[in-house]
């Protein structure tokens, strides 16, 4: 399954819960991380302004990103104006439909209340674990 995941969760991860439950999916090859260079500048940035950029799991999470693991990455996204209450989260749903994501998840209300674009259906982490993947506690 080709998922984006919004920066709230990815950082959410680090403190646990079912962010943390969704970046061991995706670790364990359950399903294939989408970045486009947008949303990953904005991971890292966000990672080293709250301070855990030198965290192992954080060297760990980079490793991964350098070695391609289990992502699909592109260059080119088009511009899409989805997010009314946001613009800024439009690039998760650029990323989305560049790379033919089956999911966008996140913790974003602006993006929560969308449901889905074109297909893609945009879900919390709790929803992304009960609907996609019942069978994972």
């Amino acid at each position: 399954m080709k998922v984006v995941i919004d920066t709230n969760v990815f950082i959410s991860s680090f403190f646990g819960g079912n962010p943390r439950k969704i970046i061991d999916l995706w670790k364990k090859e359950k399903m294939t991380l989408c970045l486009s260079k947008v949303v990953f500048d904005e991971y890292i940035d966000v990672l080293q302004r709250v301070g855990l950029k030198d965290e192992y799991e954080i060297e760990e999470l980079l490793s991964l990103f350098a070695k391609g693991f289990n992502i699909l990455f592109t260059t080119k996204t088009p511009k899409i104006r989805a997010v009314k209450d946001d613009p800024d989260d439009d690039k998760f749903v650029e990323c989305a439909v560049a790379l033919k994501a089956e999911v966008i998840i996140t913790g974003d209300k602006a993006l929560k209340r969308m449901g889905e674009y074109m297909g893609i259906r945009i879900l919390t982490p709790q929803q992304f674990l009960k609907t996609l993947l019942p069978t994972r506690k």
